[in-house]
């Protein structure tokens, strides 16, 4: 597949570096932001390969949640991978089984993705709580447990 040529998507790849241990907050979206994971048996295809070990290698994953039109996900990356390569692993096979749900043939993820290296000092148990309450926020559910795709280690 070409990679897109938009200046967007050439920033947000500008810089990217893939440092083993480092935890990584990545964000990535359904093309043309459609909300394919309010198709219950989408979301949950596509939330079991956030957790499959064969994918995930030696990367941790230590909270998700998935919208109805993105994902969020608190990487710490292992040895085995560059973040593009994980990253591009979770869409491929989560577009591929939530595709067989909704029967649709092309991809279900936009080109590309959003990552945020965290600093050392900065808090992962607070970002996997800001991960897993974006439901709340953005209005879904009045409590986080109510919401039934995201996990997280870390809270």
């Amino acid at each position: 597949m070409p990679m897109p040529s938009h200046p967007g998507y050439r920033a947000l790849r500008r810089g990217r570096a893939s440092c083993p241990g480092a935890a990584y907050l990545i964000t990535t979206i359904t093309r043309d932001r459609t909300p394919v994971f309010r198709h219950f048996p989408a979301a949950c295809a596509a939330a079991r390969c956030f957790e499959t070990p064969t994918l995930l290698r030696d990367s941790h994953m230590l909270a998700w949640v998935l919208m109805p039109d993105h994902a969020h996900w608190l990487i710490q990356l292992g040895e085995v991978d560059s973040l593009a390569a994980l990253i591009n692993r979770l869409k491929s096979s989560s577009s591929r089984l939530a595709g067989k749900c909704t029967g649709t043939a092309r991809g279900i993820w936009a080109a590309g993705f959003h990552d945020h290296g965290l600093r050392a000092e900065e808090d992962l148990q607070g970002v996997a709580r800001y991960i897993v309450a974006n439901p709340l926020r953005a209005g879904l559910v009045r409590r986080v447990g109510d919401y039934s795709f995201w996990n997280a280690v870390l809270l």
